[in-house]
């Protein structure tokens, strides 16, 4: 259609909550021009206005507790710059642990904080009553408190950053509702509105609980749902001192906010409801839900045994507002995959605290190509549209606002929206007892409760959990004989046309070049030299190729590969086309053979081969490569023929003991053979070198993306570098953990696991690479000190023996 536009602006923000206001604000102030913010009704009309303000900073990555922790740093000087009040009140947060598990999760939690440079106290029972003496202490195992926390004015906040937007340039306009977006290819050119249309350069979507339709409008398909939050005002009938710190007591699922004379209190009850299953009307203003005493009770009757004041005291007021809640909880941030100029900033359950630090992130973004930091946790390609569709989306929603104060077992799944994804063979794993977890929907075995064992997980925070044996059993079929891993929920892609191989070249750090017939392995840099992928890439015909990822990985790395392709090669996801079965350990080739013509001997068919071959009846794919670092090959095979490979290789591999394994099984041998997990050991915040990855940097093969940057790097010498350390026996580690040399703390644990062959807890971690030589450091978990030994990082096969006989 054909557009007349009224105006224009380089930068068109909709929404004006604080995420939106912030978000102004931090471009303005970094010079940027031309910038509008337009909100349909009024400045925090959306659940901004009834936000209860809580502000704490600590989460279980760095990164998400870096963004949190900028955020105080902008409310300590935001009302100082703009001369607006904001009653930022810094008075800390206590949470306390009514529970042996949730004392042992706090434990936790306190290690990350000293391992995140998070200043975070371990208080007795009774230390905090001395902070907060209104509660009982009767049932409570220890508190933590962090000074730094506190409380703030949702709406002064948001005035205050509107304020500070238009005293750096920034244009913010009320009354101005968003009707259409208009698309020109791969971009958003503008947006019609009750007011005129508007064209822009770069549109953002921070409208809060009206985000999915205004993604919608793009063709952007958000995984921002909406649920109902309740809390209460008590009678203004107490006194107590102004510095009172914030509490939480998420065994009682409650949280309180000190008011004037009065407290603010609201949970995370199970039952909430969805609302408009996250599609609200744009009419819907400034409104509350009638309250839902029922849902109430569930936190007000456990407030009122912990705070037995509340027994003397009324409630003078029921909020029941919506809040956005994403599918996993966790905000909604970055440049959609759909478009080239489509930014969101939404489904912050915890918006207020937040705000601060994910508007200056945005602003990096928008301006720098670059947020300061990773924060996949909070990428929006994290999602991809199974995540999205309305009833799933809302089940997911209601299901993590119920657990927000649920005590989070390490390796924990969700319950809502499962059985979506299945593979060809789930029937077959599950009769064998396999016990499931989900990933971009997919149903995947994480490990098998062999006969008279229930097929549930039981978790641990400082024990071994009742999975342990059973992994500890499929780690050794992978290591002594063969074993069957159904990884069908792989990302794969194929990419094709003229040009493919060159563009390929291009894009990734290794080499591809030579005939087909090959897998690569590879990291996709950014210009900078940070990791964006890591990949596999099979070079399966003349300029045809799959990339191969991580389940939750394809539509962020599809979407980088794509935007460096030329015109004339193509990138087509298949991830549903082909099952993948993973036939590994040191008896697979005999197995294979025996159910092909093809020779697998290897002489014939060497590590990295990648070559189409029969098994049974079926013609598949066989890779040979694997994850486990064993003799391995990947089959990919046809949907509809995958039962049929599955039978064929388990019939074949009776006689050598053949067993089926899941994921924890492959994440014990990924650790022993020191391979590493993207998100986790490796992302855009480290380079190829500091990690060990070197020998997948082709400096010799001419120009890709990155290689300039990697030179230098290379040139100038790493001051980190990736570590692994072992330490004898069990040790409860689930990552995060502060790694310390001389009682100093160096680091944090960036993948953790048991080695069932080796015997021993292992970990990974970057060090400063002036004691990366060292060998004897400490990790700490729960509160002790573990001896941790550096080791080479390879500690199983280092020679590669066995991988590539």
């Amino acid at each position: 259609m054909t557009v007349q536009w009224s105006r224009h602006a380089h930068i068109l923000i909709i929404g004006g909550g604080a995420i939106g206001t912030s978000l102004a604000y931090h471009l303005a102030r970094d010079g940027a021009k031309d910038v509008l913010l337009i909100e349909k009704a009024q400045l925090t009309h959306g659940c901004t206005w009834h936000a209860a303000g809580l502000v704490g900073q600590l989460r279980g990555k760095r990164n998400l507790t870096r963004l949190m922790q900028n955020s105080v740093a902008v409310f300590d000087r935001l009302e100082a710059e703009t001369g607006q009040a904001i009653s930022w009140k810094k008075v800390g947060s206590l949470r306390l642990a009514s529970s042996a598990p949730r004392w042992s999760e706090i434990q936790r939690s306190m290690g990350q904080a000293k391992s995140f440079g998070v200043e975070c106290q371990s208080l007795s029972a009774a230390e905090a009553k001395a902070l907060f003496p209104y509660i009982s202490t009767e049932g409570v195992e220890g508190a933590a408190y962090i000074p730094g926390d506190g409380y703030i004015d949702p709406y002064s906040l948001t005035m205050a950053y509107a304020k500070g937007g238009r005293a750096n340039g920034a244009r913010i306009e009320e009354g101005i509702c968003v009707e259409e977006i208009i698309l020109e290819g791969r971009r958003a050119v503008g947006a019609v509105t009750n007011a005129g249309n508007i064209s822009c350069d770069i549109l953002v979507n921070c409208a809060g609980l009206w985000a999915k339709r205004v993604g919608n409008m793009a063709g952007v398909a958000l995984a921002a749902g909406i649920v109902e939050h309740q809390y209460f005002l008590t009678e203004k009938t107490l006194s107590f001192d102004a510095g009172l710190t914030t509490l939480r007591d998420p065994d009682k699922n409650f949280y309180l906010k000190p008011d004037t004379g009065s407290f603010a209190i609201g949970g995370w009850e199970e039952g909430s409801q969805g609302f408009h299953r996250g599609l609200p009307p744009l009419d819907f203003g400034r409104e509350l839900f009638a309250p839902n005493m029922e849902r109430l009770e569930q936190f007000a009757l456990p407030v009122a045994e912990r705070l037995p004041i509340l027994n003397e005291t009324g409630i003078q007021t029921v909020i029941n507002g919506p809040i956005p809640v994403s599918a996993d909880g966790e905000p909604i941030m970055g440049l959609a995959p759909e478009l080239d100029n489509f930014y969101v900033a939404c489904g912050f359950t915890a918006g207020i605290a937040a705000s601060g630090g994910a508007g200056l992130a945005m602003a990096n973004m928008i301006l720098h190509d670059d947020a300061g930091m990773d924060l996949w946790q909070f990428d929006v390609r994290r999602f991809s549209k199974v995540h999205a569709q309305p009833r799933y989306l809302e089940a997911r929603a209601i299901e993590a606002y119920a657990s927000y104060y649920m005590v989070h077992w390490p390796l924990e799944e969700t319950q809502s929206g499962r059985n979506l994804r299945l593979s060809p063979i789930h029937e077959h794993l599950r009769r064998a007892g396999a016990v499931f977890g989900s990933r971009a929907g997919w149903e995947r075995a994480n490990w098998f409760a062999p006969a008279g064992v229930e097929p549930v997980d039981v978790a641990s925070f400082e024990g071994k959990p009742n999975w342990f044996s059973h992994v500890a059993e499929e780690h050794r079929a992978i290591r002594e004989r063969v074993a069957l891993i159904d990884q069908t929920s792989f990302s794969k892609f194929e990419i094709s046309g003229i040009g493919a191989e060159a563009a390929l070249q291009r894009i990734a750090a290794n080499d591809l070049s030579g005939p087909p017939g090959k897998a690569i392995y590879t990291q996709l840099c950014n210009e900078a030299g940070g990791i964006e992928a890591d990949v596999t890439l099979v070079h399966a015909g003349p300029e045809m190729f799959y990339l191969i990822t991580g389940s939750s990985f394809g539509l962020r790395d599809s979407g980088w590969v794509a935007k460096h392709l030329p015109a004339s090669v193509h990138i087509r996801d298949v991830s549903n086309a082909f099952a993948v079965i993973n036939v590994c350990g040191p008896q697979s080739r005999a197995i294979l053979q025996s159910v092909t013509d093809t020779d697998v001997s290897n002489g014939m068919f060497p590590f990295l081969t990648a070559r189409g071959l029969d098994v049974g009846h079926a013609s598949v794919l066989a890779v040979r490569i694997g994850y486990v670092g064993e003799l391995g090959y990947e089959l990919y095979v046809p949907q509809e023929f995958a039962a049929h490979v599955y039978e064929t290789l388990w019939a074949a591999g009776v006689s050598h003991g053949i067993a089926d394994a899941g994921y924890r099984a492959i994440d014990s041998c990924r650790m022993e053979k020191g391979y590493l997990y993207w998100s986790g050991d490796i992302s855009p915040d480290y380079n190829p070198f500091e990690a060990g990855l070197g020998f997948c940097v082709a400096m010799d093969k001419g120009d890709f993306i990155g290689r300039e940057a990697l030179v230098k790097i290379k040139a100038a010498g790493n001051s980190r570098k990736l570590c692994s350390f072992t330490i004898d026996g069990f040790a409860p580690l689930h990552g995060g953990e502060a790694i310390l040399f001389d009682g100093k703390v160096l680091g944090s644990t960036t993948s953790v696991g048991f080695g069932h062959t080796l015997g021993k807890t292992i970990a990974f971690g970057y060090m400063p690479t002036g004691l990366a030589r060292e060998k004897e450091f400490s990790i700490e978990a729960f509160g002790k000190a573990y001896s941790a030994r550096r080791g080479v990082r390879c500690l199983y096969d280092a020679k590669m023996e066995r991988l590539k006989s």
